[in-house]
This record gives C-alpha cells, structure tokens and sequence, in this order.
C-alpha cells in the first residue's frame, strides 16, 4: 500500500526539496533538470511486459543497469558544469528510489 506512495513521493516531491538544496536561487531550473531525468524510464517501453510490479528495475532495464550506474555515478564528480553534475546527482536519486522499489518489493 506505501509502496507505490512513497516511490512517486521521492520521484516528484522529494526532487524540490534537491533542487532547493542544490541551489535555492534557481529551485524551479533545478527541479526542471531533475524532473526530466526520469527520462531514464524511457528503457521501460522495450520490455516485455511493459510494466511488472513484481520486477526490480535495477540490473533488469537498460538505464537501469550496473554500468549505466557506475556512468551516472561518475558523472557527479567529472562534470563541472553545476547543472550537468545536478542531472547525473538526479540519475542516481533515481536509482536509490528504484533501489528502494526493489528492497520493499523483497520483503
């Protein structure tokens, strides 16, 4: 019952409070940039079925996988431009939210 409530609470809510955080003078830019890494979902629509409540994304979907994560990790530190960083620091919020999916879908 939580599950589903929490998981779309640290994909659209919690990313403000990121974006403040991140640079309270351009929050909206900010959350603009971490709303549209969700993009990373895009990896959904090539599998089959489409949607699986019983499957963790995590090492399963294309964006989702264990490379992709190194990339994105790396990309927190490599990157110099703010809002680049910020999108990468997005790509991994992502994931530690699906990560949770995954842990809470395992009990």
């Amino acid at each position: 019952m939580w599950q589903p409530l929490v998981h779309y609470i640290n994909h659209f809510v919690v990313i403000i409070a990121i974006a403040w955080i991140y640079n309270p003078r351009q929050v909206w830019k900010g959350f603009l940039i971490l709303l549209s890494t969700m993009l990373i979902d895009i990896d959904h629509l090539w599998a089959t079925p489409i949607f699986d409540p019983d499957r963790c994304s995590i090492g399963f979907h294309t964006f989702h996988s264990e490379i992709a994560i190194l990339i994105y990790m790396a990309g927190m530190f490599l990157f110099k431009n703010k809002w680049i960083k910020l999108a990468f620091i997005g790509f991994v919020f992502h994931i530690i939210t699906d990560g949770i999916d995954c842990l809470w879908s395992s009990f």
